[in-house]
């Protein structure tokens, strides 16, 4: 078995695991499967407030435009030098795009 997908680019991209239903481990979880942990990002949140499309955004990154959908939706987790090139070109750091928890919803003071 693969370690990763085909992305629609055909570059391989590492599948995140799907998002257990509350209260039931994540999916690996009992052997320490780590392709199971989940990555958060903010990058369609990001992108909107910049007023560009996922093309846009695709076509900066150099990655296909679905690649982009994927990514937003936790469908794929990006490699380290995507994930790097997508916080270069938002000029921030990496842990303002990424994060292993959830972030904070907007509004809320935690």
């Amino acid at each position: 078995m693969s370690d990763g997908a085909e992305s629609p680019t055909g570059k391989k991209v590492r599948k995140a695991g799907k998002a257990s239903k509350p209260g039931q481990p994540g999916r690996g979880a009992a052997t320490g499967d780590k392709s199971s942990e989940r990555i958060y990002n903010r990058i369609a949140l990001m992108r909107i407030e910049r007023g560009i499309s996922r093309r846009q955004l695709a076509d900066a990154l150099d990655v296909h435009y679905q690649t982009v959908g994927y990514l937003e939706r936790g469908e794929y987790s990006p490699s380290l030098h995507l994930a790097l090139r997508i916080a270069a070109y938002y000029g921030t750091s990496v842990e303002s795009v990424f994060a292993l928890e959830p972030f904070p919803r907007i509004g809320s003071e935690e």
